[in-house]
């Protein structure tokens, strides 16, 4: 006997899937976050600043919090010496974000244990599955950005 599987059928095995996928990192994220004392958000705060520098406001679109709350949590993170803030030359009254090399320093860290405690995940997969998951997720990531 040959069981069909119905399109609602797919959708919902596809969310279960995305949904248990999510668990899994955010699992990974929290466990290396707390061992180096980042929340999740400073955790994705350090991940947005690794390759630029963007101002308050396009910080906060980032991270989809209100300006008041990226206000405080860059007091925080640069109270901890991970990040600085610097005037853009254009305007003198726009403040951008960067990382401070500390800052960059925890970055590279986190990331690289990140992708050791996310490895066991992809391992079974071959190269071109893997290229298949990354296109499949960039193409859904880009077309869901807020």
């Amino acid at each position: 006997m040959v069981i069909v599987a119905t399109s609602a059928d797919l959708r919902r095995d596809l969310m279960d899937d995305l949904v248990q996928t999510s668990f899994a990192v955010a699992a990974v994220l929290t466990r290396v976050g707390a061992a180096h004392d980042l929340s999740l958000t400073l955790l994705r705060l350090l991940g947005i600043l690794r390759d630029r520098q963007p101002k308050m406001a396009e910080l906060a679109d980032y991270l989809v919090l209100e300006k008041s709350t990226v206000s405080g949590l860059i007091d925080r993170a640069e109270t901890r010496g991970l990040v600085q803030r610097s005037t853009t030359p254009e305007d003198g009254r726009s403040v951008r974000v960067g990382l401070s090399t500390k800052g960059r320093r925890l970055a590279r860290t986190v990331e690289a244990e990140i992708a050791g405690a996310l490895a066991p995940l992809t391992a079974r997969l071959t190269p071109q599955d893997q290229r298949q998951v990354h296109t499949l997720l960039a193409r859904m990531l880009t077309e869901t950005a807020p």
